[in-house]
């Protein structure tokens, strides 16, 4: 397929239930933003063909519609990651490659969510990620053929597992450490927040 020709697909994973952070962290803020509003602005709609943002909460849902994205329900978040991945791919049936992005990365920024689609168009049998010093961080963008591999995971496993069974097809792009932070507790939260 033509390389201009590739559709492809974002789902931003904002279901969790945050058990390490205690609260839904996504409503918290950094310098006047919630933090589901800073990863929804670091989705470069431009690039995409489709987007969806999978919730188990109505005030993101509603915020993602706001963006024009598509929202999709977990009614059923205690399942794992590996529900909200299948979810999102449900709603990209006709995608050549989605990208998945987590909603705790406040500082990612959407010309380097730009730059790992564009280094996946050229390298579309690939899965592409973001890294810092070679250690791969998100989001990770993955082809159609591992997606029947994501919709077979179980339980709280993301796409890591798929990852590391075909370490060959794995392409990293070198990022600045900040952009791939995320933030697990209220303490990374304050750490942040503290960070020039």
């Amino acid at each position: 397929m033509e390389e201009n020709t590739l559709r492809i697909g974002c789902v931003v994973m904002a279901a969790g239930n945050a058990s390490r952070f205690g609260e839904n962290k996504l409503a918290r803020e950094i310098g006047g933003k919630s933090l589901i509003h800073r990863a929804l602005e670091a989705v470069p709609t431009e690039v995409f063909h489709r987007i969806a943002v999978v919730t188990q909460y109505p005030e993101v849902a509603a915020l993602a519609e706001k963006f024009g994205f598509q929202a999709v329900e977990n009614h059923h978040p205690e399942l794992g990651i590996s529900r909200t991945i299948q979810l999102g791919l449900s709603a990209m049936d006709d995608c050549d490659g989605v990208l998945f992005q987590v909603s705790d990365q406040p500082l990612l920024r959407r010309e380097t969510v730009a730059a790992a689609v564009a280094l996946w168009r050229e390298n579309p049998t690939a899965i592409v990620a973001l890294a810092h010093n070679g250690v791969r961080g998100n989001p990770c963008l993955f082809p159609a053929r591992f997606f029947p591999e994501l919709m077979a995971l179980e339980g709280d496993r993301g796409g890591s597992g798929v990852i590391r069974r075909h370490p060959e097809a794995l392409l990293l792009l070198e990022t600045a450490e900040r952009e791939l932070q995320d933030i697990d507790t209220p303490q990374a939260l304050k750490d942040l927040e503290q960070q020039p």
